[in-house]
């Protein structure tokens, strides 16, 4: 996503638009380096899901998610695809319930983190459809793909940009997808709610946020950059290629949508009694 909107945001702000990576710790990293920079506009930070999720899953941040940074905007979503490997003997979620009820504690669910969209959403599915399941955490989510497709976890839920090459070729099948509507990438899933799991409506949002105390003029400014690029019409081609939707919004929305987020799942961390105590 950063790649994706960085020569738009480099051209619209008239000057270079520098990516720095700081990978690990469910974001913390990365996030806390924002937190502390100066409130000037030149230091954003770029953030998914996992960043709403850390403070009911880990009991010490570096920094106070509502407190210490200012909202700019929501950039866009993507639900999750609930994924098996093909050699799997289930072809539907109903099927693959009652597989892993035959087998309590047996079956395996990867993600590409811990506190991440995905782990938290097959979380939610464990406790709704009545399974039990063992999550494997990975650094990221191309080797929890790797090893979904070489057999060495059953199921994940993760993002189309990840599955769908795979689920065209046959080597991973789809089951549902985490959206109240269908994909139109593809559209022959059906949502988890079609499939019998009313309820699991999840995915990974995209969303810029600045250093608080960033004065509101600055925010405005950063809002309309980043608004402008993800509604872009080559930009709005591209993630729909994905199944991603582009949404740019206000400050204060994105706001109220992060007090949401966070106390969501907040109650999905305590009923899967996740919390770093």
């Amino acid at each position: 996503m950063g790649r994706l909107i960085q020569p738009g945001a480099g051209n619209a702000l008239g000057q270079s638009f520098v990516l720095d990576n700081r990978p690990g710790g469910s974001g913390v990293i990365g996030s806390e380096i924002a937190a502390q920079s100066a409130p000037d506009g030149y230091t954003v930070l770029l953030v998914t899901t996992t960043h709403t999720v850390n403070p009911s899953l880990i009991k010490k941040l570096p920094y106070d998610t509502a407190r210490d940074f200012a909202p700019v905007t929501l950039l866009a979503s993507q639900p999750n695809i609930f994924v098996v490997n093909s050699a799997m003997p289930v072809r539907s979620v109903a099927e693959l319930i009652a597989f892993a009820k035959s087998k309590p504690g047996a079956m395996t669910f990867a993600s590409g983190s811990t506190g991440s969209s995905p782990h938290l959403t097959g979380e939610l599915f464990s406790t709704l459809a009545g399974v039990r399941m063992i999550h494997v955490p990975y650094k990221s989510t191309g080797p929890a793909i790797i090893d979904l497709l070489g057999g060495h976890v059953d199921m994940i839920f993760t993002g189309p940009l990840d599955v769908v090459a795979h689920i065209k070729a046959g080597r991973l099948r789809a089951l549902g997808v985490t959206s109240a509507r269908r994909t139109p990438v593809l559209p022959d899933v059906p949502t988890m709610a079609e499939a019998g799991v009313k309820g699991l409506e999840s995915g990974t949002w995209y969303g810029v946020l600045a250093p608080a105390r960033t004065p509101a003029n600055i925010v405005a400014i950063l809002n309309g950059v980043f608004t402008t690029v993800i509604q872009s019409p080559a930009t709005t081609a591209r993630l729909l290629e994905f199944g991603v939707t582009p949404i740019g919004q206000g400050p204060e929305q994105f706001a109220a949508f992060l007090r949401a987020e966070i106390a969501k799942w907040a109650r999905v961390v305590k009923d899967a009694k996740l919390a770093d105590n």
